[in-house]
């Protein structure tokens, strides 16, 4: 297979945006119960072997999932972003979506590996990621809703992992979250949605309290938590301003970029409140390795 072929079948799975449905599971395990003093030292080994498991399944599942986005928007793509690899004629679209398919299956089954659990789950994510590319993100508020939905049921795979699923309501952190990042991209084509982006940034707010109130109340590392959301408060209400002051396709875009890859700082936000001070950073490190591909490979 030529270069620029395998450059192109890497652009479609948007190798940048990884980093951040790994981050989910960390964050995922952390509030399942995978650093609690009842947890067994040769069960804790295990789990981990299993997190990397439940860690290649959501990578492959949200590869998958972009995938087969930009072969529902083959049409929209041959206006807006001809430059893609489909609408460009590089990657045919009968290739992409066996390609994408196949990518999302491999997701599933790595999740089953984990357990039954999981691999449910795994096949909801999967079901929902496929509503969303197929219809829901025609819609103004079911698409936003179903993009956040998969995050959350990413988060919850992640908590699975030892059956714990006692604090399932935190997915609905990440399902706002996406919800206003989804928000914040209508305009990258066209501009002029500033009260888009208004919404956006009463549920950033939103978010960053269900995050520091989840550490106030369930553990005992709000200041830790405390850090982690300053960080992420900087990052993504930075660009989200400058966003609404110069209302541009450029600005809105780099709002966008930030938020999706600020989902990386939320997960160490809240892995931190459910472990310890350095699992934050364990997560964080998926940053460095994110914004690095980003400059290779679009995010959005």
């Amino acid at each position: 297979m030529a270069a620029p072929l395998l450059l192109a079948y890497a652009r479609l799975a948007r190798p940048a945006n990884l980093p951040t449905a790994a981050a989910d599971i960390f964050a995922g395990v952390a509030v399942g119960g995978l650093f609690a003093s009842s947890v067994e030292t040769g069960m804790a080994s295990a789990a981990i072997v299993d997190a990397l498991y439940l860690v290649f399944a959501s990578v492959f599942l949200y590869a998958g999932g972009v995938i087969l986005n930009d072969v529902f928007d083959y049409k929209i793509d041959k206006v807006e972003r001809p430059e893609r690899p489909i609408p460009s004629g590089i990657v045919s679209l009968s290739a992409a979506s066996v390609y994408g398919g196949v990518v999302l299956a491999i997701g599933v089954l790595l999740a089953f590996l984990v357990s039954t659990l999981s691999g449910i789950l795994a096949i909801a994510l999967a079901l929902s990621i496929l509503l969303y590319d197929g219809v829901a993100k025609k819609y103004d508020f079911f698409g936003p809703l179903s993009m956040g939905l998969c995050r959350g049921l990413n988060l919850i795979m992640g908590m699975s992992l030892l059956g714990n699923l006692q604090l399932w309501w935190l997915a609905a952190i990440p399902v706002v979250y996406i919800f206003a990042i989804t928000l914040i991209s209508r305009g990258e084509v066209h501009g002029k949605n500033k009260n888009d982006i208004v919404l956006a940034g009463v549920l950033y707010l939103a978010v960053l309290l269900a995050v520091l109130s989840a550490a106030a109340f369930y553990t005992d590392s709000f200041l830790i938590t405390l850090l982690y959301s300053t960080l992420f408060a900087f990052m993504v209400f930075r660009p989200l301003v400058k966003a609404y002051s110069d209302n541009s396709p450029k600005n809105i875009k780099k709002a966008v970029i930030a938020g999706v890859m600020s989902l990386i700082i939320l997960d160490a936000a809240i892995g931190a409140a459910f472990s310890v001070w350095w699992y934050g950073l364990a997560i964080l490190a998926l940053l460095p390795i994110s914004m690095a591909l980003s400059k290779l490979f679009a995010v959005t």
